[in-house]
């Protein structure tokens, strides 16, 4: 069942096209990675499904009702639904970690003693010790802000969670922690997740996978399978081959070494 949809979804901004007629459904409590190269618009795009740009045209469903047509009030009741991952975490520098990650509900009004278990219960789940809960994002390492980045997604309960770029400028083993702690909330909350990322690693724990070529998605498949995809963007871009459908800047010139 899919959960969002997205109809000939095209965003252009002045002159310049983005998004160019993406079609794609995503699935109910399913991870979906969106990849494709730098500057194709992936996060432009994840940006759109959640409300923060509006299309220049298309349809976007979720749960079958179609966001572009919603005003500002209803969208703000859209936006319960969803969890947002930004690139770089996001933190504010002047809060700490308690303060970082209950910064939604403290803004509602709710006191900080009903706050405190709930941020604690989100650290716990995002395996990060309480002694953390004061310090600031400067004290942290870059594995613990992405962390702490997604315990303040998961505080308000979303079923749905976007992640942009989650393991940008993380090591190999502190993004594959991140990625067990992403495949680890799906499956413990049936959440739908959609990725956009550059790390193929990823796909060890998605379900999909849509490569967004040239503004549109030229091809969607199941992740376990990826590796023996004959797909022509598919077998390029996985690969890193500089000749294929998908352009780039080196075209077909000659590499020397």
């Amino acid at each position: 069942m899919a959960i969002i949809k997205l109809v000939n979804v095209k965003k252009q901004f002045g002159d310049k096209e983005v998004t160019k007629g993406v079609n794609l459904e995503i699935s109910q409590g399913k991870m979906t990675v969106i990849i494709g190269q730098s500057g194709e618009g992936k996060s432009v795009l994840l940006k759109q499904i959640i409300g923060l740009i509006k299309p220049t045209s298309g349809n976007i469903f979720v749960e079958g009702v179609d966001v572009t047509l919603l005003n500002q009030r209803q969208m703000n009741q859209q936006f319960k639904k969803f969890g947002y991952v930004f690139q770089f975490a996001a933190l504010i520098d002047s809060l700490n970690t308690f303060e970082n990650i209950g910064v939604t509900l403290l803004e509602n009004g709710i006191s900080k003693k009903d706050v405190m278990p709930i941020v604690k219960e989100k650290l716990r789940l995002v395996h990060l010790k309480e002694d953390t809960l004061y310090k600031y994002p400067a004290e942290l390492s870059g594995g613990m802000r992405k962390r702490v980045g997604l315990a303040r997604t998961l505080v308000t309960n979303p079923h749905i969670v976007l992640y942009d770029e989650p393991t940008t400028g993380l090591d190999p083993i502190t993004a594959r922690i991140i990625h067990e702690l992403m495949y680890s909330m799906q499956k413990n909350f049936n959440l739908t997740s959609v990725i956009v990322s550059h790390d193929i690693n990823i796909f060890k724990y998605a379900d999909r996978v849509a490569l967004l070529s040239q503004g549109k998605i030229v091809h969607v498949c199941d992740a376990e399978n990826i590796w023996q995809s004959t797909n022509p963007y598919i077998y390029q871009f996985i690969r890193g081959l500089t000749e294929g459908p998908i352009q780039n800047e080196l075209g077909k010139q000659k590499i020397k070494v």
